[in-house]
């Protein structure tokens, strides 16, 4: 039998962002940098970053009880959890499990999504096709990530981009809230070098030599990047959209991955659409992968910038190569 397909709002938002601050000074200490290059070229005055003992599941569970508190839900009500992450606590289990289990959503099937700075998107995705179909009624879907724990603070072109942290959002059956249009995910592998940490799984496992070579760390191509992800934001905007029927001008406010100011400007001068619509703090958090959309969502949310019927547009891309679009009808 056919399931029946239900339109689907986010319900309530939450972030959490750990206290410990990398300002650009911190940088101009360690590497041959400035406040003002690094400004220049990303746009980051500051990122956050967990100590020794604070993991991704830790991040995961403050950001997603703020996300119940907007909503007004107990955790025991949650019957789905997921979260996109490249940094969960282990290999296994899922760092959804852990959060699973520190909420007491006692209910809610758990598992985690790797699709890099897409991660949340895809979780989103996902999270949202399941609770169309009425199968789950209240899912929990995070965006999470301790990236500086992957770092490489040797290397000067990128060791200054990433910060860690975590957003939520609560998804049930529209009846309420703010209802999703459209989510649309893809993936092109033939360019999974450009992004990638070498060692840690099958192909590479950890070693002295892989320690000691330091292949536990982020890899980075940022002109292959930068040109990607120009292209793939402008692209994924647009055609969001117009699977809604809707146009450009229709558009209250883009919501985007925080990954390179540059790289913001340069696709929005793409699109012919003005900075002044899409929501940037990447200047406090820096690039933490999947947390970024759900993070900069929540801001945003909580602002009182937005009004019923505001069209909103989630997108992300990253390693993978991956992407997403996601579009929102406040």
């Amino acid at each position: 039998m056919a399931e029946t397909i239900k339109p689907v709002s986010i319900i309530g938002t939450g972030a959490f962002a750990p206290a410990k601050i990398l300002d650009n000074a911190f940088f101009e200490k360690i590497i041959d940098t400035s406040d003002e290059w690094i400004t220049t070229r990303t746009g980051i005055k500051e990122r956050r970053a967990t100590t020794e003992h604070e993991t991704t599941a830790d991040l995961s569970t403050k950001a997603a009880l703020h996300a119940l508190e907007s909503a007004k839900l107990k955790p025991e009500e949650l019957d789905l959890i997921i979260i996109g992450t490249v940094t969960p606590d282990h290999p296994f289990p899922s760092a959804a499990c852990y959060v699973q289990a520190r909420l007491k959503a006692v209910n809610a099937a758990a598992f985690d999504i790797g699709a890099a700075c897409s991660g949340f998107m895809y979780s989103l995705s996902i999270g949202h096709r399941l609770v169309s179909t009425g199968v789950y009624k209240n899912a929990l879907v995070i965006g999470a990530e301790c990236l500086t724990k992957i770092t490489d603070y040797k290397d000067r072109t990128s060791c200054m981009l990433f910060g860690d942290g975590a957003g939520a959002v609560i998804l049930q059956p529209h009846t309420h809230g703010h209802e999703i249009l459209y989510s649309f995910i893809g993936t092109d592998g033939s360019g999974s070098a450009f992004i990638y940490q070498p060692a840690g799984g099958s192909k590479m496992p950890a070693s002295h030599k892989t320690v000691e070579e330091n292949l536990h760390v982020i890899r980075l191509r940022g002109r292959e990047v930068f040109k990607f992800a120009v292209t793939k934001m402008a692209d994924m905007v647009a055609f969001g959209v117009k699977q809604c029927h809707l146009k450009l001008e229709d558009i209250t406010m883009i919501v985007p991955h925080q990954v390179n100011l540059r790289i913001l400007e340069a696709a929005a001068e793409r699109l012919n659409f003005p900075m002044d619509k899409i929501f940037v703090n990447i200047h406090k958090f820096g690039n933490t992968s999947s947390a970024s959309v759900p993070m900069a969502l929540d801001e945003v949310a909580r602002s009182g910038r937005l009004k019923k019927g505001d069209i909103v547009v989630l997108v992300a891309f990253g390693g993978g190569l991956t992407w997403g679009v996601t579009v929102i009808r406040w």
